[in-house]
């Protein structure tokens, strides 16, 4: 379905003729002609010939005529190639009988682990877990929907020294009582009471430590102590996840006490291949190329000094089971950009070890922060990290005020359903319409507008096309004959075809920003389709081809939107 492929496919022979080696045509949209092809300005210097000789003997060689109007060769050696109605006809037709809307469920599916979100037990979710929350669900739907086997995978914070002091402290205020103050979702509350019992107070301290070799050895009351604070926990987490409508379940939870019985045999396999090292009585492995700021030797400690482990241990231990038991050949780490480092060395060691070899690849999906208006880290008014359940709320509440203000007419069962596609829709898609590499601000007048690159607009744009249908009662026939006359038509038709160009893209790159930017291209070519080509008013065969492209659009809109996790409201 993608023209730039197709006429790729089609230049591309004809150029290697000519260059007697392969070539790419790099073939692009071009504002001169449909599409453009500047590969004979670079082949010119290899081969010791004019730019437009070569240009105009590929145009001879190509075959072409079936796809194009029109060729030419124009400046100093560019190909410009019009497509032909018939066949940007014929592509949208295609589009419109295909239920996948022309994205093939891939040739080569493969079972992928896409670690993210992780919250830590006995804290509650602030803003910062929003970015690996929304990226890693838009990548496991994406990839989903691609026909790869998708592992999601939750690494709860459920383990560690911390948890002898919340223990001990819920120990000290009593099951029942604790259990009821969890339940109510204060967890905070909780852990700063922890904290602050163990900062004051050395005999809490010291039951704090006691209580973590407890745990370590398996004692059945800590035990049972710890899984209440961590069922709990996960009762809370998993209600953000409803409110935040994103595909994490209690079946995702892999705490890192998941990876407990494994580290031992992590350290002891390591030894066995004479990669570990001691250093300061930590045992290290010490990855090629990888220095600190003074230029010495950077290690990686998987198992420390006093016995215990760390991120590194169980991060490795984690690729291990992941693609030897899972047979996972692509782990995807949706974790902020700082840690960079930390995950380049895992995988170097994890290489080192063999147990990331190819076809198996690890992924870092960096993001950056998000921001306040004053362009600094988002805080509340007391100075902490904003709540995640305080920030959706609020998104809910503007965008339902919003929407009863808009539309009347709606009942306030709908007039709350739409507020919370849209309000929850608005701050999913800032940070994924993002590059996901660069901070970006909170900004609730611009999320929520109708206007520009947002959610709403998108979910507007979709709702107002099926209002067409509704007020006319018709619908589609897919196999209607498509007819591309107007420049605006034509303009929309090649936004359709270009998505599973897109998708394929962002299969690959993850860069999220992508997709939201063709989602919001396709919308304002249908804008502007729309307010110049009349679509109920205009005349057979005329209006039934521009049902078809509305119905298109509608459905397109509706995938790339649930692809990026936010919901498309029949009304708004």
């Amino acid at each position: 379905m993608d023209l730039e492929k197709l006429l790729t496919d089609r230049l591309a022979p004809a150029f290697s003729t000519v260059a007697g080696v392969p070539v790419d045509p790099v073939v692009r949209r071009s504002q001169r002609a449909d599409f453009q092809s500047d590969a004979a300005l670079a082949l010119a210097r290899r081969i010791g010939r004019p730019p437009r000789a070569i240009a105009t003997e590929v145009l001879e060689r190509a075959q072409v005529a079936d796809l194009c109007s029109a060729t030419e060769v124009s400046g100093p050696g560019f190909i410009n190639l019009t497509v032909a109605e018939r066949a940007l006809g014929g592509l949208v037709s295609a589009l419109a009988t295909d239920p996948r809307l022309g994205v093939p469920v891939s040739a080569h599916p493969e079972t992928v682990v896409v670690d993210y979100s992780a919250p830590n037990v006995a804290k509650e979710m602030h803003v910062g877990h929003l970015p690996s929350t929304v990226i890693g669900d838009a990548a496991a739907r994406l990839l989903e929907w691609l026909g790869h086997r998708v592992v999601r995978a939750n690494h709860l914070g459920d383990w560690g020294t911390p948890f002898g002091m919340l223990i001990e402290h819920l120990a000290d205020v009593g099951e029942a009582e604790a259990a009821q103050e969890l339940s109510m979702g204060d967890l905070d509350s909780f852990y700063k009471a922890a904290r602050t019992k163990f900062d004051a107070d050395e005999a809490f301290r010291e039951r704090s430590r006691l209580r973590v070799v407890a745990l370590q050895g398996g004692d059945e009351r800590t035990l049972r102590l710890w899984r209440l604070l961590v069922e709990r926990s996960e009762r809370y987490f998993l209600a953000v996840y409803d409110l935040l409508d994103v595909t994490l379940t209690g079946r995702d939870f892999h705490g890192e006490s998941s990876y407990n019985d494994l580290l031992g045999p992590v350290v002891a396999e390591l030894d066995r291949l004479g990669l570990l090292r001691e250093s300061d009585g930590a045992s290290c492995v010490f990855p090629p190329n990888s220095v600190g700021r003074d230029g010495e030797p950077l290690p990686l400690i998987v198992r420390k000094s006093d016995g215990g482990y760390g991120y590194p241990a169980t991060d490795l231990a984690a690729i291990r089971h992941r693609t030897g038991e899972l047979g996972a050949t692509r782990l995807l780490y949706v974790v902020g950009s700082p840690q960079r480092r930390h995950f380049e060395m895992v995988y170097a060691v994890a290489e080192l070890a063999g147990w990331l070899v190819p076809p198996a690849r690890a992924e870092h999906v960096g993001f950056g922060s998000i921001l306040g208006a004053d362009g600094r880290m988002l805080r509340s008014r007391a100075g902490e990290s904003v709540k995640l359940v305080a920030l959706l709320d609020e998104a809910v509440a503007r965008a339902t005020q919003l929407a009863r203000s808009r539309n009347p007419e709606l009942g306030e069962a709908e007039a709350a359903e739409v507020g919370r596609a849209v309000g929850i829709g608005a701050i999913k898609y800032a940070d994924l319409s993002t590059d996901r590499h660069r901070d970006h601000v909170l900004d609730w007048e611009r999320m929520l507008s109708l206007d520009g690159n947002t959610a709403p607009y998108l979910q507007y744009a979709y709702s107002r096309i099926r209002s067409i249908f509704r007020r006319a009662g018709v619908t589609a026939r897919p196999d209607a004959g498509i007819s591309l006359a107007e420049p605006a038509e034509r303009a929309l038709a090649f936004e359709l075809v270009g998505f599973g160009a897109v998708v394929s893209e962002v299969e690959r790159s993850l860069e999220f920003h992508h997709l939201a930017g063709y989602l919001h291209r396709l919308a304002t070519a249908f804008s502007a389709f729309y307010e110049r080509c009349p679509v109920l008013r205009a005349d057979e065969p005329v209006r039934d081809s521009r049902l078809v492209l509305c119905d298109l659009t509608a459905r397109v809109l509706r995938q790339g939107l649930h692809l990026l996790g936010i919901r498309t409201p029949e009304r708004m």
